[in-house]
């Protein structure tokens, strides 16, 4: 019986190499980061709420909709998959039902997080987050849920912004103690603050690098010298091409042609690639020749 990917996804947390996930809000995008040759992909919450619906990153998205381009994630690609929950849609009782819906499409892993339901983006201000109590509730729904038991469970804490990192480190060892798989304290001001919560916290510990935000930026070398177990780039591949589109778009809007976008723009071929065109026509062919046999018949 062949491994699943959520058990791969399980050993690249532990393995002594930091995991670098690059952020997906959708399948295109998701299918680059295969193809460039990482390891595993997540689904950003964020990215999907922006790029998908126009909408900023504070809990407008109903649990199908998010369901919805998780599973078209996971249909293209091979590699593990770590999804975005936020809250889990509600209580104990709605992350049971979620879990249920993420690990059916496809999920290798779930992230979720210890805010108040409607959560914000954890870069913004004016975070609340849930008694300790409740979060485990929460955890608990997740164990019970999931068919999987390899299914990785990302227990994120908000608490830093709210009570400070002595609090936040308690919540994420008391995260870890009810079995999460690995843990992700948001946020941090200082390298300092991220170099002590990954030496505090006696589980995996992942770091999240948003440029423009709270967090300094790192790079994975020095992340994994401090400890981390795993980092994010949740948007940096949405930002990237949110930037090249403006630019290229105000461009047309100006010139009147998009002549100067050649060299910074897919090519042809390379777009139908990453769709997997071919895979596509092989399949008409094969198909075709299919009904053309056994029409002669």
């Amino acid at each position: 019986m062949s491994e699943s990917k959520a058990a791969k996804l399980k050993a690249l947390i532990r393995a002594p190499k930091t995991l670098v996930l690059p952020g997906a809000p959708n399948a295109y995008i998701a299918a680059m980061i295969e193809q460039a040759g990482f390891d595993a992909v997540y689904v950003t919450g964020a990215g999907v709420a922006n790029m998908t619906f126009g909408l900023p990153d504070l809990g407008l998205l109903s649990l199908t909709e998010v369901v919805a381009s998780v599973e078209a994630i996971c249909r293209k690609v091979d590699i593990p998959v770590l999804a975005d929950m936020d809250t889990g849609f509600g209580n104990a009782l709605n992350v049971y039902r979620s879990v249920q819906l993420f690990e059916q499409a496809g999920a290798a892993g779930i992230q979720l997080e210890d805010q108040v339901t409607p959560k914000r983006c954890g870069h913004f201000d004016d975070k609340a987050v849930i008694e300790t109590g409740e979060m485990l509730e929460k955890i608990a729904a997740v164990h019970a849920a999931r068919r999987d038991p390899e299914l990785v469970l990302v227990a994120r804490t908000d608490a830093l912004a709210v009570h400070g990192i002595d609090a936040a480190i308690e919540r994420a060892q008391a995260y870890a103690d009810a079995g999460a798989d690995m843990v992700f304290i948001e946020a941090p001001r200082s390298r300092d603050d991220l170099a002590r919560i990954a030496r505090a916290v006696g589980a995996p510990v992942l770091a999240n690098m948003v440029e423009g935000g709270k967090t300094p930026l790192c790079t994975v070398d020095e992340l994994q010298e401090m400890g981390f177990a795993a980092v994010l780039f949740a948007n940096t591949a949405l930002r990237v091409a949110g930037y090249a589109m403006r630019e290229a778009l105000r461009d047309l809007r100006q010139t009147g042609t998009s002549d100067a976008w050649l060299p910074r723009m897919l090519g042809w071929d390379e777009r139908q690639a990453i769709a997997g065109l071919q895979e596509y026509l092989d399949l008409s062919s094969r198909f075709a020749e299919a009904g053309r046999t056994r029409g002669e018949r």
